[in-house]
């Protein structure tokens, strides 16, 4: 239960923009998922955006909540003890079995060098367990925390958590995206994609949340954003 990274599955350096990425993929599942199912994924995104979730996501200008939570490897990673020393970029996953996941993940790890440049680090949560993110980090040589948020309780202080509606649950089934054993709970609960630049007062300086789990910001839009804010609230 895993999406190839784009080294498996592409010779040589992938150069495009991580929206023709997505764009690619979005294809494939075009040509392969059939119709019907493609039809209730896009009813979830749609009833998502319609039941207003976004309202509740945290946007700029809010304080961030903070967390301590388990690494791919176990070791406890906080927001304050991060906040010490840069930014933050944070974002959240929906799991290894996410092809646009991996394809952001894998873009925001390329784009890691750039982030620091900027003076920020990263970290990204999901809800899987410990060791699915760690087979998820390895797979994919991801060189920053990848946290393991236990029934989502950080991507619901985000305002990002919702249930997976039971057609949905069925496909994922079929599909044997088994949710209760990649994330430990029998919630099916996931977060929304979102990715948040926090300041080292914990404010939010950039926030993008999208239901459309096939959206995801690019990372040279992050970089920027860390440009913008210039130095940071601590610093003065």
């Amino acid at each position: 239960m895993k999406w190839r990274s784009l080294e498996e599955s592409t010779p040589g350096a992938d150069v495009r923009s991580l929206r023709e990425k997505l764009a690619g993929r979005k294809e494939l599942i075009a040509k392969y998922v059939p119709a019907e199912i493609q039809a209730v994924h896009e009813r979830v995104i749609a009833d998502l955006a319609a039941g207003g979730i976004l309202n509740h996501a945290l946007g700029e200008g809010a304080k961030a909540p903070g967390f301590d939570l388990p690494d791919q490897n176990g070791k406890q990673t906080s927001l304050a003890s991060l906040l010490e020393h840069t930014k933050v970029v944070v974002f959240f996953l929906r799991g290894r079995w996410c092809p646009f996941c991996v394809g952001q993940l894998e873009a925001m790890n390329q784009a890691l060098p750039q982030v620091r440049g900027a003076g920020a680090s990263i970290v990204a949560i999901s809800p899987q367990t410990v060791q699915q993110a760690f087979f998820m980090a390895d797979q994919h040589r991801v060189q920053f925390p990848l946290l393991s948020d236990a029934g989502n309780r950080v991507a619901r202080a985000f305002g990002l958590a919702y249930q997976v509606p039971d057609e949905q649950q069925a496909i994922f089934r079929r599909a044997f995206i088994n949710l209760p054993f990649t994330n430990g709970d029998e919630s099916w609960e996931l977060p929304i994609p979102a990715t948040f630049v926090i300041d080292r007062d914990a404010t939010i300086l950039y926030a993008s949340s999208n239901p459309d789990y096939t959206q995801r910001p690019e990372p040279e839009d992050i970089v920027e954003a860390l440009r913008k804010a210039g130095p940071s609230a601590r610093q003065g």
